[in-house]
């Protein structure tokens, strides 16, 4: 595989976009590393009441069919994780909680995470990133199973603060 100018050049906007601070891809003959001088971009923000009422109701919801009473719950569900952050996916792509299916996980509930810490990876269009905390905190909840595709702005973390 070779790429043309163009095609490098569209990797280099993408890779800009994405908010990834460094994208590698290597071939038999070939390999092209692109770093930015960007700080990497992660959203972060406070569970809004229906993520919440989502994660509070998935046990409910598998042992009833009925998925009917989200409405009451919803209120509760919000006031105990009213103090959690959210960590969003700032891509689409699909979610892995290690490097390689024998590696360990980058993170577990219960870890204690800092700004800079390896989450996951979020595999787009066969790169690899790497997902890092922007914030401080405990893992209370993994919003994503591993090997699943996710959305841009998608859930995947809740982090208490405290």
């Amino acid at each position: 595989m070779s790429m043309d100018i163009k095609q490098i050049q569209d990797l280099i906007k993408f890779v800009a976009k994405s908010g990834v601070n460094e994208v590698a891809i290597e071939e038999k003959d070939f390999k092209i590393t692109i770093k930015t001088n960007q700080e990497p971009t992660y959203v972060t923000a406070t569970v809004p009441a229906p993520v919440a009422a989502l994660s509070a109701q998935a046990p409910v919801a598998a042992a009833t069919p009925a998925a009917a009473p989200t409405t009451p719950a919803a209120p509760a569900a919000a006031e105990n994780n009213s103090n959690l952050i959210t960590i969003k996916s700032p891509m689409i792509g699909t979610f892995y909680r290690a490097s390689g299916p024998d590696k360990p996980t980058f993170a577990n509930v219960g870890d204690e995470i800092a700004p800079g810490k390896v989450l996951c990876i979020i595999e787009a269009m066969k790169l690899f990133n790497e997902i890092e905390s922007e914030v401080s905190g405990k893992i209370v909840k993994i919003l994503v199973n591993d090997a699943q595709p996710v959305e841009f702005d998608q859930p995947l973390f809740l982090v208490d603060p405290s």
